[in-house]
């Protein structure tokens, strides 16, 4: 699929993947039209607005980047919100891209779809082989939906709808509330007020659990490049291939805010999955790799946060 010229409808334009997008599609200057609404313009868990949408845009692409979000906290408190309102989304824009002839859909996932027990690296395989991360299941169970309706799409009626599973995700537009956001944004928020106020930093956990982190940008990119590059059932891993303890991203983090006390970690808070690192064998088979380092990116996004929160906040 050529992207040049087209049509392209990017569901969740607002939030830190969508926004990646929306720029990513910019900055090709390719002359494809980016079609975005609001949430006053369109409800997405409305079916009928959904259909009238797309009746009177035509987009000739679709990228899924809508859908409630956030941390362990979040996922217990609203499982509700995170199964139905996800299901409801995702469901919604995939049977009416069908409906209305769209060519092809990109649906967006998560890495918590895999088993919190997976071997690692995860392979795409590993889909459905154990026991979801009780922290997440509501989100991963959504997810492992949107991916089965469109592989049901491809498989009864031949449509070119796709999915990719990024792993954890950071960089501008990320959501820094302590209550819903995910591990890196936290820290950061943390470690600036801590840094300010002079006190120490409570980590939730061990500090012992790996995670791979991806720059939103170089999702952006692998979007489009999935897009123009592959067309399967299979859905498809995106991330970087190195994983990263708690307590030392919480070091680097540090480092970089410039932040002197304590980190001291809390075991009594649940650690989550124990190690979560996606192998992305295939996507790189196709020719595409990630870019932005980890140290570069947490900068940057630490530089966003004080630009674009922290001042709008003093004002």
């Amino acid at each position: 699929m050529n992207l040049s010229n087209k049509k392209i409808y990017v569901a969740g334009h607002n939030g830190m993947v969508g926004s990646a997008i929306c720029r990513a599609i910019k900055n090709r200057n390719i002359g494809a039209k980016v079609i975005t609404a609001s949430r006053d313009e369109l409800d997405l868990q409305n079916q009928y607005e959904v259909d009238a949408f797309l009746a009177k845009k035509k987009p000739e692409i679709v990228i899924i980047a809508a859908a409630k979000v956030g941390g362990i906290y979040a996922n217990s408190k609203f499982p509700v919100d995170f199964l139905k309102n996800n299901i409801e989304i995702q469901n919604n824009l995939i049977s009416s891209s069908h409906f209305y002839g769209v060519k092809k859909l990109l649906f967006l996932g998560s890495s918590c779809i895999y088993p919190k027990f997976s071997k690692q690296p995860i392979k795409e395989e590993y889909l459905l082989t154990g026991e979801l991360e009780s922290t997440n299941e509501w989100y991963a169970i959504a997810k492992i939906a949107g991916i089965k309706l469109c592989q049901a799409y491809r498989q009864q009626y031949g449509a070119d709808f796709i999915s990719a599973m990024p792993t954890n995700l950071y960089g501008p537009n990320d959501n820094f509330d302590l209550k819903t956001s995910h591990v890196l944004p936290a820290l950061i928020r943390k470690m600036h007020e801590a840094k300010n106020n002079n006190t120490d930093v409570e980590v939730w956990g061990s500090g012992t659990p790996k995670r791979e982190f991806l720059h939103v940008d170089d999702l952006a990119e692998a979007c489009l490049f999935l897009i123009e590059n592959y067309s399967g059932s299979e859905h498809v891993n995106v991330g970087t291939g190195v994983d990263i303890s708690i307590k030392d991203l919480a070091l680097i983090i540090s480092e970089i805010i410039g932040f002197k006390n304590s980190i001291k970690f809390n075991s009594k808070f649940p650690d989550g999955t124990p190690r979560k690192l996606l192998d992305c064998s295939r996507i790189k088979e196709l020719g595409w790799n990630s870019k932005i380092k980890l140290n570069n990116g947490v900068r940057a996004t630490y530089k966003w946060y004080l630009e674009s929160i922290v001042t709008k906040n003093k004002t």
